[in-house]
């Protein structure tokens, strides 16, 4: 009798707590091998040689039957048939060889496909990432967008390289095996049947408890991990509050809870084997006994049953294999569903049809597209005919003719210089920074508004600042500047233009930006400063590090520019990042700015010293600010105050003193908002 397959979650068997099924099992599964078939040559080849393979190696197995009854006979009756026992064993060595080929050509195609089809899994995955709205990370954590590309990436991985073919060569194996076993005996399969009955029983009852108990172990396991990690990461906060006691009851808790049910688990699947191996081995005893018998009695041959004993032995490892491949696969599957959700989620949406160009603009204020070779100075907007409407001349102006809500049309002077270009008219707008925000509403989720009626106009080359209260709605302004979210309601123009009909890569090429959260990635301090336009040349780099005050540092550290930054800059100061992240909006040379908190991580020295230079990068653009250092915005040509995503002031900074509001209040009782 075989032995006994070991249970789903036993042991350094596939995974230990379980898997979750997908929810759409057969649509997943086609989608999933559809990077498996990518090569289908090489596909059906592999199938081919996993067939092959497993038949042959059941077939070697029969061939030991004429190879005994040979040497039998030989024993029996006192002469060897030698050419036809030579010829036999030929046979086997044969058969095993074809099998041994294929295993291997099978193995190594697998692998080639199993690799090119989650590459391109990969790539796929990481392109629609860059699609996805910000909305979409803000509701997933980034270690769940991770584990895509590892956890459930690399099972799928195994899956095609290992699962698929085991299932399918256990799957051919069983059936040949059984088909083997009624040709050899039919009365001794019988037995076997029964067997593997009890068998099932032992497993149905004792394994799904141990499976059960292997998923608890896996959940106090990961809440046990999760609070070592907490622990670990706010340690200086728990001894801060001498809450040391707490941690250890808690994490005593959590880890007894994780013995509790690995004891179980492990016991369950323990004292499974044990109990399975038994019932094999009577089956085993009860098959060779009958099968003895019919041997002395009814003339079956002793390599026959030899043969089918073999073959009980070896019906174990394709019920083991399925048994652990299926829970391998449907992990997969799991996997490649959460992975296909990322996939399938809606891009973020771009119906814009202006572009930005580099331009020349004459003394006169015509506009045309710019011929030269040096880097560009001037911008344009490139506006064509769109949603319906058209440019009309009319004498010596041009007009806009757009369609309106109610049926009619809208008109509006052209503010730029008409062109043609392939038979269409196209308008040519100066890009100068005119931003205006125009009775805006917003929240992140339709329940929860989070600005109300917010009006806002920045001239070009005006700095623009708000103030106010965490949480208050001044980063969320600055986002809907850059259209990283929708607006609820309202018009947000940028030189005469609705944001919503410029294309998000010309409207964030126009601005310039240093978020609150600096962010360098792995590279030199060269590389990350030119991030901020990919085509800088070392000099303006260097220029931009210079206007942001960074130079100094950089020469001092030990490669200059060349100098490596990982870890999202480990190596260097909060104040430092800062620095590096306003160069590298510096060398970007943007007519728009957004400073968000930009100083909030340099010290007073350090902010003094870039003040000159902040000035330098902001003459001449629009600049839209957020601090919590009323200090630094007090030559603001407008002060905006938001609480509660209302503006509550609007002004400069004496006419806000004079209001004797909400600003002055802040101001006289102290710096720094909180």
């Amino acid at each position: 009798m075989p032995n006994a397959p070991t249970p789903r979650g036993g042991p350094g068997r596939g995974n230990r707590g379980g898997f979750q099924k997908p929810k759409h099992l057969r649509r997943t599964l086609i989608r999933m091998f559809s990077y498996l078939t990518r090569r289908p040559v090489l596909f059906v080849i592999a199938l081919f040689c996993v067939v092959a393979a497993a038949l042959s190696s059941v077939a070697g197995t029969y061939f030991m039957r004429p190879i005994i009854n040979s040497i039998t006979e030989a024993a029996k009756n006192g002469q060897a048939d030698l050419p036809g026992l030579l010829t036999s064993i030929l046979q086997l060595l044969g058969v095993y060889a074809i099998a041994a080929v294929c295993s291997y050509a099978q193995s190594a195609l697998m692998a080639q496909l199993a690799q090119k089809g989650c590459n391109i899994l990969r790539k796929e995955l990481f392109d629609r990432l860059q699609e996805l709205p910000l909305g979409y990370f803000d509701r997933h954590p980034h270690g769940e967008l991770m584990s895509r590309f590892t956890n459930d990436a690399d099972n799928i991985q195994m899956a095609m390289e290992q699962s698929v073919v085991q299932l399918i060569s256990s799957v051919i194996s069983f059936a040949a095996t059984v088909v083997m076993m009624i040709y050899l005996s039919p009365l001794l399969f019988l037995i076997t049947v029964i067997t593997l009955g009890g068998l099932l029983l032992v497993f149905t009852k004792l394994g799904g408890k141990s499976r059960d108990y292997y998923q608890k172990q896996q959940k106090a396991l990961g809440e046990m991990n999760g609070n070592i990690q907490e622990m670990a990461e706010g340690l200086k906060v728990v001894k801060a509050f001498t809450h040391e006691a707490e941690a250890k009851e808690t994490f005593s808790a959590l880890n007894e809870n994780y013995r509790e049910a690995a004891s179980k688990a492990s016991f369950y699947s323990t004292v499974l084997m044990p109990i399975a191996n038994q019932i094999s081995n009577i089956g085993y005893a009860v098959t060779a006994a009958v099968g003895g018998a019919l041997a002395i009695m009814a003339g079956f041959d002793i390599g026959g049953l030899v043969a089918y004993l073999s073959y009980s032995k070896q019906l174990s490892q394709p019920l083991n294999q399925i048994s652990m491949q299926m829970t391998n696969l449907l992990s997969a599957l799991a996997g490649a569903e959460r992975i296909f959700e990322v996939m399938d989620s809606e891009p973020e949406v771009d119906d814009g049809v202006i572009d930005l160009i580099p331009a020349e603009v004459d003394e006169d204020g015509t506009v045309t597209p710019y011929t030269g070779t040096d880097r560009p100075k001037r911008w344009a907007w490139k506006v064509p005919e769109h949603n319906g409407g058209r440019l009309v001349k009319d004498g010596e102006h041009w007009l806009w003719h757009i369609p309106d809500d109610q049926g009619g049309e809208i008109i509006r002077p052209a503010n730029g210089t008409i062109v043609e270009e392939d038979g269409k008219r196209l308008e040519l707008v100066e890009l100068k920074g005119d931003v205006r925000l125009i009775d805006v509403d917003f929240g992140y989720v339709p329940e929860k508004q989070v600005l109300y009626d917010v009006n806002v106009y920045a001239h070009p080359g005006q700095k623009i600042a708000f103030v106010g209260s965490t949480g208050a709605g001044k980063t969320t302004m600055t986002n809907l500047i850059n259209r990283f979210y929708e607006i609820s309601d309202g018009l947000i123009l940028l030189d005469g233009l609705d944001i919503r009909h410029i294309k998000k890569d010309a409207l964030r090429g126009a601005q310039g930006c240093v978020l609150q959260d600096t962010h360098l990635f792995t590279g030199t301090i060269m590389d990350n400063i030119r991030y901020g336009k990919l085509d800088a040349s070392d000099e303006d780099c260097i220029r931009a590090a210079k206007t942001a005050n960074a130079h100094s540092f950089i020469r001092r550290l030990p490669d200059g520019y060349q100098t490596m930054v990982t870890g999202d800059g480990a190596n260097l100061s909060q104040g430092q990042r800062q620095l590096l992240a306003i160069a590298r909006a510096a060398v970007a040379d943007p007519p728009i700015m957004v400073l968000d908190e930009a100083t909030s991580s340099i010290d007073t020295r350090t902010e003094k010293l870039i003040s000159k230079g902040m000035d330098a990068l902001m003459q001449g653009r629009t600049v839209f600010v957020i601090a919590h250092r009323l200090s630094t915005v007090r030559d603001a040509n407008c002060i905006a105050v938001i609480e509660q995503g209302h503006i509550m002031e609007k002004g400069d900074h004496a006419d806000l003193l004079r209001q004797k509001g909400r600003y002055y209040q802040l101001y006289t009782g102290q710096f720094q908002l909180t």
